[in-house]
């Protein structure tokens, strides 16, 4: 029987025997081996290793933050949660909220959440607000409607959603053995990236980080917020990050890199992974391996050991396989096909 995280790995986290704990029995998500993504990206077998945070009880790594995040939130006396989201975030909050038996606000950008997304904020019993806007607008409305209200913004702001999300690398470790030499991360609003490197360095591990953004949505490639991102992988459609100090840090001090990669690169390696290696994910989570390709197109991909990490699962954003026809043939009931 799963018990969550929080049991798991208490001894690392801020909680106390007081902490009543809120779990749907996250993590524990498999590590698994991509020996056909390693030989796409030129690598010999056994040096590409998939995290499979689709895994998850909501079907994304937000749960390892929510967890703890929610958790404390009933600690200290609050009456309800709240949050902006591109999907995961408002997935996962409705669920812990539910959970907890507390009230949920989700701020969405209007017509940019998947459907698979919106659905569970939806049956996990969300208040909706639908924001004319983008993501880093809902977010501000969010932030003052939490401290309006007194309820717990979950969002990443939430140092205790870092916390959460830090048990990841230590899972990593525990899986190989050891720390990968490199680290490849989808990169949105870029928590996650600053997470792992805060559970690396808490081991004494320092893997190179590897952030990757879509082109359309880069403000940490670019050096500025972009006011109108744009890309298909909504979860990663992000403008300015409210991690973005944390992400600069972890691609800095592991001697990594935060880098773009383009749409049509991100449904490549969508495709690839769900074709060649068996793992259907949303399209955000497929930044990470197009990240491997592009190096490795480049002549650039890095020796040693690495982890790319799968951040959501690909029921998340039905609506993305639209864009891949299938080979349909129709045969009468009582006939015969040919294979």
């Amino acid at each position: 029987m799963k018990t969550g995280l929080i049991e798991t790995w208490r001894a690392r986290l801020p909680v106390t025997a007081q902490t009543p704990v809120i779990t749907l029995g996250e993590g524990g998500t498999p590590l698994l081996r991509a020996d056909r993504a390693a030989k796409a990206a030129g690598l010999p077998p056994g040096s590409v290793y998939l995290k499979l945070e689709g895994m998850n009880p909501t079907g994304s790594f937000k749960d390892r933050g929510m967890t703890l995040a929610v958790s404390k939130a009933v600690e200290a006396g609050a009456t309800g949660v709240l949050c902006a989201s591109t999907g995961n975030t408002s997935a996962s909050a409705a669920a812990y909220a539910a959970r907890a038996g507390l009230r949920c606000v989700v701020f969405l950008p209007k017509g940019k959440v998947a459907a698979g997304k919106l659905a569970q904020a939806v049956m996990h019993g969300a208040e909706i607000v639908e924001v004319s806007g983008n993501f880093d607008q809902a977010l501000a409305l969010a932030t003052e409607a939490a401290k309006a209200k007194g309820f717990a913004l979950v969002n990443s702001s939430n140092p205790f959603r870092l916390e959460g999300q830090k048990t990841a690398a230590f899972e990593i470790v525990e899986q190989l053995g050891r720390a990968p030499d490199n680290h490849f991360i989808p990169v949105g609003n870029a928590g996650n990236i600053t997470a792992y490197w805060k559970g690396y360095r808490e081991l004494g591990q320092t893997p190179r980080m590897f952030g990757w953004q879509a082109a359309g949505a880069a403000p940490l490639v670019l050096g500025r917020p972009v006011a109108n991102p744009r890309t298909l992988a909504t979860a990663i459609r992000i403008g300015n990050p409210v991690s973005w100090k944390g992400a600069v840090a972890a691609r800095d001090e592991s001697g990594g890199a935060i880098d773009k990669v383009s749409d049509a690169d991100i449904l490549a390696a969508y495709r690839f992974l769900a074709r060649e290696e068996g793992v259907f994910c949303e399209p955000a989570s497929a930044a990470s391996v197009a990240g491997l390709f592009k190096l490795a197109r480049a002549r650039r991909a890095p020796e040693g050991l690495s982890v790319c990490v799968l951040t959501g699962h690909g029921l998340k954003d039905p609506g993305i396989t639209a864009r891949f026809k299938p080979r349909v043939r129709r045969v009468s009931a009582g006939g015969r096909i040919r294979l």
